[in-house]
């Protein structure tokens, strides 16, 4: 966005990305900038390899992956020396805060939720997000309250950071990341043996325990003729290997499928209920994408639920601890409706 002031130069700080939703995010950017041959960009990556074009050069550091120590002398000397030698205009941090001394105009990109969700961690419960909230989300607010722009991914993240950070709603422009959506069967659920699936990864504020206990009380009432798919393996980190332990003990009929291709997951939303008990999210992307291929769907009640299918005629929200109430909610698919 060059307002009419001729052509710009613009850093695009992101040394964090290296593989998953941060580099897809990145990605995204990068092919927005290609079309835009005005201006000029530098992006300043670690790992990360992205072409080169006329207007778009690439500067990879992968020496900043080494420690967080090297990581602090980069943000703090080394990416200030760059935006003096290229002689930037602008900076577009892609990584939650901004880039420290810049002394440019900022944009910051916020795409981790934590600091502005309303489940609170205790430190004994699970000390990283904790530290994630306290510590990390202090300085995340700070960095919000001096940069230019702020971008987000959500509406409920724009309107908390508004209230959270006291910052006007005209510097946070939502800008919804690229999802691409394949095509499915029409949407189908076997009566006689439906089934439940949950594409989330091991992390504790995912919240499988309370779908496990969910299982355990359809169990205590009879009811056997379902299936939960979840795309953990059961071995990702103490937490879950104890779920999985508990699971096979009870005997539930819960399989621990691991990670799955992208094909694989669209066509089992096609012909499931979708579980979401997870309490902390940015978008989650599994409601949407299970929304498109027209699944039941039933979510924790957590404000980016409610922006994502709040307005879905098929989905059903409970409190995400409440256990009883998912039972409740999963036994009505098995009465069959």
């Amino acid at each position: 966005d060059a307002d009419g002031e001729g052509t710009m130069r613009i850093l695009v700080y992101d040394v964090a990305a290296d593989s998953g939703g941060a580099a897809t995010v990145l990605k995204s950017f990068y092919e927005e900038f290609l079309k835009d041959t005005e201006n000029e960009y530098i992006f300043v990556l670690s790992v990360f390899e992205l072409p080169e074009t006329d207007h778009i050069r690439v500067l990879n550091f992968p020496w900043v992956k080494k420690s967080p120590l090297h990581r602090m002398y980069f943000d703090h000397c080394v990416a200030r020396r760059l935006v003096k030698q290229y002689k930037v205009d602008r900076v577009l941090s892609l990584q939650n805060i901004e880039l420290p001394h810049a002394g440019v105009p900022q944009t910051v990109y916020e795409h981790n939720a934590l600091p502005f969700s309303e489940y609170r961690f205790k430190p004994w419960e699970a000390l990283r997000p904790w530290v994630t909230q306290q510590i990390l989300g202090r300085m995340m607010k700070s960095s919000i309250r001096r940069a230019d722009r702020v971008l987000v991914q959500t509406n409920w993240m724009k309107q908390e950071i508004v209230r959270q950070c006291g910052v006007s709603a005209d510097k946070v422009e939502v800008k919804f990341p690229p999802v691409e959506m394949l095509e499915t069967e029409p949407y189908h659920l076997d009566e006689n043996c439906p089934v439940f699936f949950y594409p989330a990864n091991a992390s504790a504020y995912k919240n499988h325990r309370t779908f496990l206990e969910a299982c355990r009380l359809l169990q205590k009432q009879g009811y056997e003729n379902y299936e939960v798919i979840w795309t953990v393996t059961g071995e990702e980190n103490d937490g879950i290997r104890a779920i999985r332990k508990e699971a096979e003990e009870l005997g539930l009929p819960i399989r621990f499928r691991g990670p799955m291709p992208r094909r694989e997951l669209f066509d089992l939303y096609a012909r499931s209920v979708l579980v979401f008990p997870s309490y902390i999210e940015t978008i989650g992307l599994p409601l949407l994408e299970a929304r498109w291929a027209g699944a039941w769907i039933i979510a924790a009640d957590c404000l980016y639920a409610r922006d994502g299918v709040g307005d879905y005629d098929r989905a059903e929200f409970f409190s995400a601890r409440d256990s009883k109430k998912l039972a409740r909610i999963m036994s009505g698919f098995l009465k069959g409706r």
